[in-house]
């Protein structure tokens, strides 16, 4: 049975929404707003059209240890919810961290670690579990060297749910220009064509690892969501030639889509959660559209602004 629907799905300044599928429904979590004392609100829903906010997740930290709380992802592992967010001062000294709760509505506690404690900068943590069992932590990290310098994407293995192995490799690099966040920005010292790649998205399709991320500025029209894809969730990952993002922006309409995740509707069928700007980029907002797979690969049938349904085909 399908729904009607038209982005964005809620009102409220929403962003790097992750939406977690649920026994009852759906849970989004998303960056922004600071409910009942707690960062990242809280969101429900049964179809993924119309939500509910449910209170703030997170038990904050001393302010000593970051007042910024950025994009947080939750995994369920053996009847417990898994938060992992970055937390640092406006855009500087971003670390990985890991937070837990007995309900996927919080409150999360902090366990008090640091998960990237060797990283310049390291945000956008997004958990990942293998068919085997093995949990990876995809995430986007400052790197300053190579071609193009900037955010780029990484994964490491999770021992447990609250520590890393301690080996991030790097699994995907700026490869074109709608990647440049800002040309000659200082950073660390230096001046930079600065690009970024972001928010990673991992999922296990036909037999293969499809990772979406965002590139660009997502300040700006630039950014937008493109994949990568791999045999194992450690690589090598690459990305498909002359493939075009999946999401981008559509002119006085819909500004700078991006940072997604991938849930499973309720009829099956693959949607892509985001945010955009509004026109006069006043909020970034939810939206939803689906996912169709071709044999070339996914393609997102969306930004859209209308009135659509879902699933759609």
């Amino acid at each position: 049975m399908s729904i009607r629907y038209r982005n964005p799905v809620h009102d409220g300044y929403f962003a790097d929404p992750f939406v977690l599928r649920t026994g009852s429904g759906y849970v989004a979590y998303g960056t922004g707003k600071v409910v009942d004392g707690r960062p990242f609100e809280v969101l429900t829903s049964p179809n993924l059209v119309h939500w509910t906010s449910v209170g703030g997740a997170l038990e904050p930290l001393p302010p000593a240890q970051g007042t910024d709380y950025w994009a947080p992802e939750v995994a369920e592992h053996e009847g417990r919810w898994w938060m992992y967010y970055s937390v640092g001062f406006e855009d500087r000294g971003h670390h990985l961290r890991v937070a837990v709760a007995d309900s996927p509505t919080g409150p999360f506690r902090d366990l008090g670690v640091n998960l990237s404690p060797d990283e310049r900068f390291a945000i956008d943590a997004s958990p990942f579990r293998d068919d085997d069992g093995t949990w990876y932590l995809f995430h986007a990290r400052d790197v300053l060297e190579g071609a193009r310098v900037g955010t780029m994407l990484a994964v490491d293995v999770l021992d447990g749910m609250m520590a890393l192995r301690g080996g991030p490799r790097t699994m995907l690099t700026p490869s074109d220009d709608w990647q440049i966040y800002l040309r000659q920005r200082p950073m660390y010292g230096q001046v930079y064509d600065w690009h970024t790649l972001e928010g990673p998205s991992v999922v296990k399709r036909h037999g293969r690892y499809w990772c979406f991320y965002s590139g660009g500025s997502w300040l700006t029209p630039s950014y937008g969501v493109a994949y990568a894809v791999a045999d194992h969730p450690l690589g090598p990952w690459t990305e498909p030639k002359g493939v075009p993002p999946l999401l981008r922006t559509v002119p006085g309409r819909i500004i700078g889509p991006g940072h997604n995740s991938v849930v499973v509707g309720p009829d099956g069928q693959d949607v892509m959660v985001y945010h955009a700007w509004d026109v006069g980029q006043t909020a970034r907002r939810m939206c939803i559209d689906p996912i169709v797979w071709t044999p070339e690969g996914p393609r997102v049938l969306g930004p859209t602004d209308e009135e659509v349904e879902l699933p759609r085909r």
